[in-house]
């Protein structure tokens, strides 16, 4: 068993890992500013635009 948790991301195709990295920002600040409205709105515009 692999304990690098980091191999999926480092393996992702680039626009998985592009995904992966806005996802991330997007939950940081989201978390610095305290904002506990509901994300997934804002993680399937991000899916959206990473697959046009």
């Amino acid at each position: 068993m692999n304990d690098n948790v980091q191999e999926p991301i480092l393996t992702a195709p680039p626009e998985v890992r592009q995904i992966i990295e806005r996802v991330c920002k997007l939950e940081k600040m989201r978390l610095d500013k305290k904002i506990n409205s509901h994300i997934n709105d804002d993680i399937l515009r991000i899916v959206k635009e990473a697959v046009q």
